[in-house]
């Protein structure tokens, strides 16, 4: 087992040398497991290991439960631990999501919070390879192409999963031999979850096929990783031959037309992906095959309607991707307190007066403005010409111009940004974060700001 977690971790570069990992814990076996390894791992590897607990508050005392006996447990061995929570429940209303995926949201805010604060390179979850088969299980019931097939991936940008080829068996093993405790959550025999009736119902019969099951699924999953991962690889460097201008993107039709079937979907992916705003989530296979048909097609300006504002046209012997029409600017508003739609805008917003709290505290993406650093009147107002701020941990001022310029954030969305002003400029760009000069200390009186979008439903 542990030979196979080394070898995971060196190819995908999981434990850096002279860095440091902060592992997700949630009290249960596999992330105890993770946490317990990594500590034991970190002199030789020369990396620190940190914990962090997001507590959901979805089942009362036992998920109170659970964060006390993961703060404990660290604290017997001088693991540094944060805990946070929210009201998933809540904030599940707000998003207009899924309990769920708003945990899962929620969650990786924290996390993502946490490691910036505390210097961590890597964030480590405990995603093991019997995980890996119930996603492989999931996809294959409501059907999906080779990415979802390849399963969960063993890294994800600073995100990294060193039990991913690890079976549930070994890592329940693990903790018997060392005798690290876990607790369990109640939720995970709730047969009302579909990835809890593939565990329960679905697994064990095909265990009983192929004993190996896990081992076997996870060898597949990884093959079908290394052709998704040369495919896309393929459709990357064809779209290496799109161009800006302005902030439509322009590629020659035949770059994609000329592609293989396997190919060339992949390409119209990249290309929505490089024009920002999660341009490609909500893009489904039709709408992919579409614009390929668009760009095999002799129909000199036909066009494809595609989701969240884009569009696809045939402009002659190119393929232009824009948006389809540029909103107009929204109009500058009093700051309300109690305000919740930024009108004109795809953003929403919500603030409280509070007491600055810790980085622990902090509700994972919210921004915390000193009182006596604002002088009012407030206003939610477009970027006007000569707007700069001084954002934390970006080194120096710049001006939102250069700032939206450099964070590649289309034109046409530009005047859509709400900015927090006064009489002393800017106080805060949604998005972005608060200019440094206004950010309010742990205890000191604050308003909590927090921004997200109407449309992805997530913070912005």
């Amino acid at each position: 087992m542990l030979e196979r977690i080394r070898a995971l971790t060196a190819e995908y570069d999981m434990l850096p040398r002279g860095g440091a990992v902060l592992c997700a814990v949630s009290g249960g076996a596999d992330s105890m497991c993770l946490l317990h390894l990594l500590s034991s791992l970190a002199k030789e590897g020369g990396f620190r290991v940190s914990a962090a607990h997001y507590n959901h508050s979805l089942r009362g005392a036992e998920s109170d439960r659970d964060a006390a006996f993961v703060a404990e447990w660290c604290a017997l061995r001088g693991i540094p631990c944060i805990v946070g929570a929210g009201d998933v429940g809540r904030e599940a209303e707000l998003r207009g999501l899924g309990v769920e995926e708003t945990a899962r949201q929620m969650r990786y805010e924290f996390l993502r919070t946490v490691a910036d604060t505390t210097g961590c390179d890597r964030i480590a979850t405990a995603h093991s390879a019997d995980d890996n088969l119930e996603t492989l299980l999931l996809h294959l019931v409501r059907g999906a192409g080779l990415h979802g097939l390849a399963g969960i991936p063993p890294r994800r940008g600073d995100i990294v999963r060193p039990l991913l080829t690890t079976a549930r068996a070994d890592i329940m093993a693990y903790l018997e031999e060392h005798h690290v405790p876990h607790v369990e959550d109640s939720t995970n025999t709730d047969e009302a979850y579909a990835r809890n009736r593939i565990r329960r119902q679905v697994v064990p019969v095909l265990r009983q096929l192929n004993p190996r099951l896990t081992e076997s699924a996870a060898e597949t999953m990884g093959y079908l990783r290394a052709d998704d991962d040369f495919l896309n690889a393929q459709a990357a460097a064809a779209c290496r031959n799109a161009r800006w201008a302005e902030d439509d993107l322009v590629i020659e039709a035949r770059y994609i037309a000329q592609l293989p079937a396997a190919i060339a979907p992949r390409a119209v992916r990249r290309l929505l992906e490089m024009m920002g705003d999660g341009g490609a989530v909500n893009c489904s296979a039709a709408h992919l095959k579409a614009v390929v048909g668009l760009a095999r097609g002799d129909d000199p300006s036909a066009v494809v309607h595609l989701p969240g504002g884009r569009l696809a046209q045939r402009v002659y012997k190119e393929l232009l991707l824009t948006t389809q029409s540029p909103p107009a600017p929204f109009l500058p508003t009093p700051w309300r307190w109690t305000g919740d739609e930024v009108a004109g805008t795809p953003w929403r917003v919500r603030c409280r007066p509070v007491r600055c709290p810790d980085g622990s505290d902090r509700q994972p993406g919210a921004l915390y403005l000193a009182r006596e650093a604002l002088a009012p009147p407030l206003v939610l107002r477009p970027r006007q010409t000569g707007d700069e701020i001084s954002l934390p941990r970006r080194g120096g001022t710049k001006s939102l111009k250069k700032l939206f310029i450099d964070e590649k954030v289309p034109r046409r969305e530009r005047e859509r940004i709400p900015v927090l002003a006064d009489g002393r400029g800017v106080a805060a760009v949604a998005g972005f974060g608060p200019d440094q000069g206004r950010t309010a200390q742990p205890g000191q009186s604050a308003y909590e700001i927090l921004f997200w979008k109407k449309d992805d439903k997530g913070r912005g």
